[in-house]
């Protein structure tokens, strides 16, 4: 399992929680960043039978092994059925799993979590581990947890079985039930510094490494997957008519862009308009300085009240952007919404 190097201060503040272990553990900091393989590296080391001084797995055991080759018999991950065959949720290599796969299904694969899924614990929390250690139960994105589910695994948190340990993942937690929250202990796991990834991302060979790592805001294994896709057409589209605004652009582009994941469409464009608010208040650009041309220039003219209603409306709309009527016609909106503030002061 992996701990990345801007990790190490973290995995050591985790450790002091190993004599008193709470029931639930949530993981909490932005997409990108490592923490489903954190979490994973942790699970390992809770079910280790030969634990290491410096709290990580020994990588050789008999519970190693089967951790390793996804067939535990203590463990178990929930996330939605859209992950099972993809990366991680932060983007990283999947972690170690269940041994069953979920059969094809001609209709799209599910991205919630749903209550099925949390039922489906209760065998496996109710018979005796096979190890005489501890049952670990990975859940990830926590913000995936439709309203039936979050219930379930609410009254799971209220009486904890014994023995059982909860590892959560978020990658927002303002967009968890506040009762669900009251039951775990929280843990931040924080962007790295900029240096840090820079030399990381720099190590596994990708070029142009500052600009992908500026573009993902900092987050340097979305950087990494990003860079190695091998294209920013996607992304150069929808920078290209921000940086240009006009309602015959917004409509002749939605139905290119409807087919690019929503979310990444929002955080795209999040992160424009905090470009372009702060080169407008302090002429400078943290995310995308590829465009420090045409920001400035937009910057010149936008009006400052008119900016912070986008950027409000970008906020609102990254709350849906995984459940929309139709994929065209929020990019239609999201785009003319953006047009109309950008009209010139």
């Amino acid at each position: 399992m992996t701990i990345y190097p801007w990790q190490q201060a973290s995995w050591d503040a985790l450790q002091t929680m190993r004599e008193r272990l709470p029931h639930a553990i949530l993981f909490h900091g932005p997409a990108g960043i490592g923490k489903a393989d954190f979490i994973a590296s942790f699970a390992q080391a809770l079910l280790c039978e030969n634990v290491r001084a410096d709290g990580r797995a020994c990588e050789t055991c008999a519970s190693c092994g089967w951790f390793v080759q996804h067939n535990h018999p203590d463990y178990r991950r929930v996330r939605p059925e859209a992950l099972e065959d993809e990366p991680g949720a932060d983007g990283e290599a999947a972690e170690a799993g269940e041994g069953d796969k979920k059969s094809k299904s001609t209709k799209a694969p599910s991205k919630e979590i749903k209550i099925e899924q949390i039922r489906a614990l209760a065998d496996f929390m109710n018979i005796s581990t096979h190890r005489q250690g501890l049952r670990v139960v990975v859940l990830y994105p926590a913000e995936a947890l439709n309203m039936p589910a979050s219930n379930a695994l609410l009254k799971t948190l209220e009486e904890p079985p014994p023995g059982t340990v909860f590892l959560l993942a978020s990658n927002g937690i303002d967009r968890l039930l506040p009762t669900i929250l009251s039951r775990c202990r929280k843990f931040a796991l924080p962007t790295p510094d900029h240096a840090a990834a820079l030399a990381w991302l720099q190590t596994q060979g990708v070029q142009d490494a500052d600009s992908w790592l500026r573009e993902e805001g900092g987050a340097p294994l979305a950087a990494l997957a990003q860079s190695q896709g091998g294209s920013r057409e996607e992304l150069d589209t929808l920078l290209g008519f921000l940086a240009r605004p006009n309602v015959e652009g917004a409509l002749r582009q939605a139905d290119k862009l409807s087919k690019t994941p929503l979310a990444a469409l929002v955080s795209w464009q999040q992160r424009w308009l905090y470009d372009l608010l702060a080169c407008k208040l302090a002429g400078t650009v943290r995310y995308y300085p590829r465009y420090q041309k045409e920001l400035a220039a937009l910057a010149g003219n936008v009006h400052t009240a008119n900016l912070l209603r986008a950027i409000k409306s970008a906020n609102e709309r990254r709350a849906t952007a995984d459940h929309p009527l139709s994929a065209k016609l929020f990019v239609e909106d999201m785009l003319l919404d953006y047009t109309a503030c950008c009209r010139p002061a």
